[in-house]
């Protein structure tokens, strides 16, 4: 798939990726989760996460591009120049479509708006108004735009297990996008699921995961497919999935299930299971642990 065909079906994903609630993923990360006790634990998120609605990639898709002809070959389907023919015809249909563009426009971004607590990702003070929204909120140590919808955060919080507990959780934005889920159980069982940590899905493929997953590193995941492993860049301004994912158990607690690779590691304080997740995870950490309480 060429880089040019390759940012288009981005762009076309990129909304409806939004439609669907999923408009944040995280880039480079550390993230921890420490079960303190029966009835107490710590988790730590370090690193990036790229906001969707905020990235030069939304504002294309929802303001629409400049007109640019479009012509492929009909038998490798590669990009060539189109004759003055083609480019006329194509200009009088996207002109045909301006007002239906500019109302379509309008729509996508009172959608985007509603999805992060009202904030205009129109607006240029749209990414100091989120970072304002979170520094407000318990936990977030340190919010930093570095760009283009890429945010630079510091999050710690220490809790009781009386509740389930999600991450991350951000005022007027719908619960949508998970990155770890934590669900007591009965019996002094907890269920964790990590499905912001993963990009692909070995049944549907990497479109069917960019359409309907919480991960924006499928995106990126397609491009390296597409273009090697330099290709990541292809797709403009979303940021690459690399990080590490920790449970930690302490005292008696013990690891009932988990899909990491190697399972439970012997720890100072009880038992760790770590995932090394890239572009190329196909499945969201998930473990069931054993408490006690």
């Amino acid at each position: 798939m060429s880089t040019i065909r390759l940012r288009a079906a981005a762009l076309l994903a990129s909304f409806a990726l939004v439609l669907t609630g999923c408009f944040m993923s995280p880039g480079k990360f550390s993230s921890e989760l420490v079960l303190t006790g029966p009835d107490s634990f710590t988790f730590s998120y370090e690193g990036e996460i790229f906001f969707l609605g905020l990235s030069k990639l939304a504002q294309m898709e929802a303001a629409g591009e400049a007109f640019s002809p479009s012509c492929f070959d009909d038998e490798t389907f590669e990009s060539r120049d189109c004759t003055p023919e083609e480019e006329a015809e194509q200009r009088a249909e996207w002109e045909a479509g301006a007002a239906e563009r500019a109302a379509n426009a309008k729509k996508q971004a009172e959608q985007m708006a509603a999805l992060m607590g009202g904030i205009d990702p129109f607006d240029p003070k749209a990414a100091d108004e989120l970072v304002n929204l979170l520094s407000r909120q318990k936990g977030w140590e340190r919010v930093v735009h570095k760009g283009d919808g890429v945010f630079d955060v510091s999050y710690r919080v220490t809790g009781t297990m009386g509740h389930d507990f999600t991450f991350p959780m951000i005022e007027g934005f719908p619960p949508t996008n998970p990155f770890v889920q934590v669900f007591l159980r009965k019996g002094g069982q907890v269920r964790i699921n990590a499905p912001g940590f993963a990009a692909q899905n070995g049944e549907t493929g990497m479109l069917g995961t960019m359409l309907g997953a919480g991960s924006f590193a499928s995106m990126a995941a397609m491009g390296m497919a597409a273009e090697g492993d330099q290709g990541a860049d292809a797709i403009p301004g979303i940021p690459a999935l690399d990080g590490t994912f920790t449970i930690r158990t302490t005292g008696g607690m013990r690891v009932l299930a988990n899909n990491t690779d190697e399972g439970p590691a012997a720890d100072a304080s009880g038992e760790a299971l770590i995932w090394r997740i890239s572009p190329r995870t196909a499945q969201p950490p998930t473990a069931l642990i054993a408490t006690g309480g």
